[in-house]
């Protein structure tokens, strides 16, 4: 939301994509062990001081051996940072693409350093930023050739939509109206427009607005998506499933589209179209398995079925991600009383059984 084009989300893809090719996430893991275990050292230290009779050595014991804990830290992250620029730097290029965007996004958040920790932006406090990293990238944007290259008019497109949903459903309404006025007849401003009239209880002028971007655009999942979402939230799950079925047609490797046409489905009550609910949210969790709401969303539809040994084991999995241990042991063991020896779900439930197992002994 604090980006002003497409290019600067795409510089700090770039940065991103930049930790990921240089290992840095599993390496930040060991860094913070290691800040941890000081820490802990710390605190026992300063507890035996304080039983010793020493309370405020022991407050500054603890407290010092944070602050060791985190400068050991902080120079670490600075350092993959700055490592993760150059690899930025070095893709855009390969890509023929300009990081003059990374380097406004820099001056954006640069701007951000002398408020207060709690005032910052959250992307700074996360990722620390250096003069010397600003000035690299001041120096590659002058030497690369494709730094006056300009964004291509999709990602541009893009982004104007993705900002326009996202000041939409996030801000306060009235903000939003200033911000995207009746008298601006753009794409972006009209889908903001629909989302604020959905927000504020307008349900006829919501629906027509959006009508009209779905006349002008009727292959756009998005806008069948907001429709839907629309009529769904006031109640309307029949009618809302029309929208959502074609949104789910036109994108079909989108796994939240897929949840939200299983949840309007289970919605309408009618048993029917739970055979389709149980698929979509299956499908969902094959493209991202780690989400403890839909395997929630699937026992629910498993259960109105009739498979309970299936519901169980989806209650089991969500146990897991919530790290529930006990209950997560408690569900698979109702899955192992029902699921059929030998049944893919059986041992699945069997393996949960045992990570649970471990999980609580490694404690």
């Amino acid at each position: 939301m604090r980006s002003e084009d497409a290019g600067q989300v795409i510089g700090v893809i770039a940065h991103e994509a930049g930790h990921i090719s240089g290992g840095h996430l599993v390496r930040v893991h060991d860094a913070l062990a290691r800040g941890t275990a000081e820490s802990i050292l710390a605190v026992v230290l300063g507890a035996a001081a304080m039983v010793a009779g020493a309370p405020e050595v022991g407050a500054a014991v603890m407290s010092g051996g944070q602050n060791v804990a985190m400068r050991n830290f902080l120079p670490y992250t600075r350092t993959q940072e700055g490592s993760a620029d150059a690899a930025a730097m070095r893709f855009l290029d390969a890509t023929q693409q300009s990081a003059r965007g990374l380097l406004d996004f820099f001056n954006v958040l640069s701007g951000q350093e002398l408020l207060v920790a709690s005032r910052q932006d959250p992307y700074l406090r996360t990722h620390p930023l250096t003069q010397d990293r600003i000035e690299a990238l001041q120096t590659f944007v002058a030497q690369s050739p494709y730094s006056s290259r300009p964004v291509r008019p999709e990602f541009e497109a893009q982004h104007q939509r993705m900002l326009a949903k996202l000041h939409a459903f996030l801000d306060d309404p009235s903000i939003t109206r200033r911000r995207y006025p009746d008298s601006d007849t753009s794409l972006p401003a009209r889908y903001a427009r629909a989302i604020v009239q959905h927000r504020t209880a307008q349900l006829d002028k919501a629906l027509a607005t959006i009508d009209g971007l779905i006349a002008e655009h009727p292959d756009d999942p998005y806008f069948q998506e907001l429709k839907g979402q629309i009529l769904f939230e006031s109640g309307r799950p029949m009618q809302a499933l029309g929208p959502y079925s074609r949104a789910v047609e036109l994108l079909p490797d989108a796994p939240l589209l897929r949840v939200d046409l299983a949840r309007v489905q289970m919605a309408t009550n009618d048993s029917k179209l739970l055979p389709s609910a149980i698929d979509n949210l299956r499908t969902s969790l094959r493209l991202e398995p780690n989400r403890p709401f839909v395997w929630r969303q699937l026992a629910i539809a498993l259960g109105r079925n009739g498979q309970m040994g299936e519901s169980s084991l989806a209650l089991a999995e969500e146990a897991m991600l919530l790290d529930k241990l006990a209950e997560a042991k408690f569900h698979a063991g109702r899955a192992l009383q029902d699921l059929p020896p030998g049944s893919p779900g059986r041992l699945q439930a069997e393996d949960i059984v045992q990570a649970a197992q471990n999980a609580k002994e490694d404690r």
